[in-house]
């Protein structure tokens, strides 16, 4: 399988690749050094192109670096259709879960709310609910709130309700967060199950930073750059010593909730962005132009993986404050 867009090549940690999957929009260039926009459109099985389709994601070979260097990719590609995004979004996904599932057995997916679970109805579609193999799949959360599972806040229910009940994957292979604990108590027991499962070889450890190695987050960003339950300018964005960790005052309802910390997040070796709409154009643009206040980050600017694959899925209104995409 092939990721239906195009661009020339996976891009080095130094540039962005921009894939746009419009019919009949030409090439361009934004000038600066660390940025390559290429407006492409969407492939099929009866469509041709004059540029080089994008090499399924598991046979792409990352950029040439320095001895002990890691590799770090980035990826922007734009949709007009959210049927369009949701199409392609499945494909790399089932494309990452025959890669982990041939090479480690096991594929760890870790899931966000919002409308990020919604974008990942065609998995439990053909073809891919059937040529998925769902017994590998274990899967987590980034953040949660704490509340009971059956709470209409609950990611786990919204998971549950629009995704993971439609497809087989094993009942013992998904990961809910203990709902009668306190906050803090909650991020404590789902750092020690993660630990645990990481001994039984489930998940992979990063031998870069030490904090455990997921096969693929999928999120999604708040209209203020937050991630996961990662707000700006509260004190857990700079944790960097647990997995997990926990919010009693999050400036979003429900105030209590787990999170996964940042460099758990950067350890990834893959991670989906899915960020659309206008209302999110804002942080978008700080986030991916190239003018960068390194004193007010925002959290989804800190996301910066250390050997992996960052690729954001998004549409037009989404990127409308981007300079000449």
């Amino acid at each position: 399988m092939s990721l239906p867009a195009v661009a020339t090549a996976v891009a080095a940690s130094t540039s962005l690749s921009s894939v746009s999957p419009r019919r009949s929009s030409p090439a361009s260039r934004v000038p600066a050094p660390h940025l390559r926009f290429l407006h492409g459109r969407l492939l099929s099985s009866s469509s041709s192109s004059s540029l080089s389709p994008l090499a399924p994601v598991s046979a792409a070979a990352p950029s040439p670096t320095a001895a002990g260097e890691a590799a770090s990719r980035k990826k922007l590609i734009i949709f007009d259709a959210e049927e369009e995004l949701a199409a392609s979004l499945a494909e790399h996904t089932a494309e990452l879960s025959a890669k982990f599932a041939a090479e480690r057995g096991a594929f760890t997916v870790v899931l966000s709310g919002g409308s990020l679970v919604k974008a990942l109805r065609k998995l439990a579609e053909p073809p891919y609910l059937e040529a998925v193999d769902w017994s590998r799949w274990h899967v987590f959360w980034v953040d949660e709130r704490v509340v009971p599972k059956d709470h209409a806040d609950s990611n786990y229910k919204l998971a549950s309700d629009e995704f993971l009940s439609k497809v087989p994957i094993p009942a013992g292979q998904v990961y809910a967060i203990n709902d009668a604990l306190s906050a803090e108590g909650a991020a404590e027991d789902y750092e020690t199950r993660l630990k645990q499962l990481v001994k039984d070889g489930v998940i992979g450890m990063s031998p870069l930073t030490g904090f455990p190695k997921f096969d693929l987050m999928l999120m999604g960003m708040g209209p203020d750059g937050h991630v996961a339950s990662l707000f700006p300018g509260h004190p857990v964005v700079h944790e960097n010593q647990k997995w997990v960790t926990f919010v009693k005052d999050s400036p979003k309802p429900p105030p209590e909730r787990i999170t996964f910390t940042l460099p758990v997040i950067n350890s990834s070796a893959y991670i989906s962005f899915v960020v659309t709409g206008a209302g999110k154009a804002g942080a978008v643009h700080k986030a991916l132009s190239e003018e960068r206040n390194t004193s007010d980050l925002l959290p989804v600017e800190m996301v910066s993986l250390q050997d992996g694959e960052l690729t954001w899925f998004t549409d037009k209104p989404a990127v409308s404050m981007l300079s000449r995409i």
